[in-house]
């Protein structure tokens, strides 16, 4: 089950037909979030598997998942956007048993997303569950 503030995300995009205005969307989106603080770009929060440089956060604090992130791509940095209104504020068990493939599906943008930036995402997701895997 995905988040109140994916599902509203999932509403927008439904009343657009067009996917380079759901990418517009998308980075929208990326350039509403605060940014990361620069102490927090460290070898440690970079994800590895990116064609674009991506740092995320991530934190569990009772039981709940929370995670900030920057990218110096734009649509990446939209990308983390989405992705912080799927999973941000889940709990652990929430976050392990969310299908981050079939949810970014119902945004209709897999299909226009590069291989780079579908392997990035993919590496994104991971390393969210993985700290989510590890705090259960």
């Amino acid at each position: 089950m995905a988040q109140a503030a994916f599902e509203e995300l999932v509403e927008d995009f439904e009343f657009l037909d067009d996917w380079e205005d759901r990418y517009r969307l998308v980075i929208e989106e990326g350039k509403a979030m605060v940014p990361l603080d620069p102490a927090l770009k460290v070898p440690a929060t970079k994800v590895e598997g990116c064609a674009s440089q991506v740092w995320l956060h991530v934190k569990t604090e009772a039981g709940v998942l929370h995670f900030d992130g920057e990218s110096d791509a734009m649509i990446v940095n939209g990308l983390i956007a989405v992705l912080r209104k799927l999973y941000n504020g889940l709990p652990l068990s929430g976050v392990l048993a969310v299908d981050a493939r079939a949810e970014m599906e119902r945004l209709g943008l897999t299909d226009h997303l590069s291989a780079q930036r579908s392997n990035g995402l993919r590496a994104m997701v991971e390393r969210i569950r993985a700290t989510a895997a590890e705090s259960v």
